[in-house]
């Protein structure tokens, strides 16, 4: 006999729940093999990670690249084949735009257990059209030779620096 027995149905973890974690870990594991460290964020609002590199002596640096992570199953690829795609609420895609660090979407696609990403803030750029209507979402297209792996890890880190370095020249030419 049970010490405790459920009334009714409980919780499960679903494949979303599953494909969502391998998301994190592949991520993580290319951050990790650069020897730099993400931290996950306890409430999602556009930003389910953040990572923090370190200089050569393992001090952290400024500045932080955000991601934004997408899983499934069922990879949406373009008419072309060239690229895969994704929906985006519109409601992050304010938010990012307003975003001065790097923010990067990745699709993971678990079957493969490949990732795909696309540097957010030249996107919302290019889509900055005449009219004022903010869409419900938008679908955005991630180039399938963006695959995430270390090189991609260390780009984005460069993307930081470049940002940080434009910060700094305002910051000095205004004084």
């Amino acid at each position: 006999m049970a010490f405790w027995k459920p009334q009714g149905p409980r919780k499960r973890r679903t494949r979303e729940h599953v494909i969502a974690d391998l998301s994190v870990n592949h991520l993580e594991r290319c951050v990790l093999l650069c020897g730099w460290t993400v931290q996950r964020t306890t409430h999602d609002y556009g930003v389910d990670l953040m990572m923090e590199t370190y200089n050569a002596r393992g001090e952290p640096e400024s500045g932080r690249v955000l991601f934004q992570l997408k899983a499934t199953d069922k990879l949406k690829v373009g008419t072309q084949g060239r690229s895969v795609t994704a929906r985006l609420d519109g409601r992050d895609l304010r938010a990012w735009r307003t975003e001065p660090m790097p923010l990067i979407l990745i699709v993971y696609d678990a079957l493969a257990d490949r990732a795909y990403w696309l540097h957010m803030q030249p996107c919302l750029a290019e889509q900055q059209v005449a009219t004022r209507k903010q869409p419900a979402s938008v679908t955005v297209h991630l180039p399938r030779d963006q695959v995430v792996d270390e090189a991609a890890i260390r780009h984005f880190a460069r993307l930081r620096d470049a940002v940080l370095a434009r910060i700094q020249r305002v910051l000095f030419h205004d004084q």
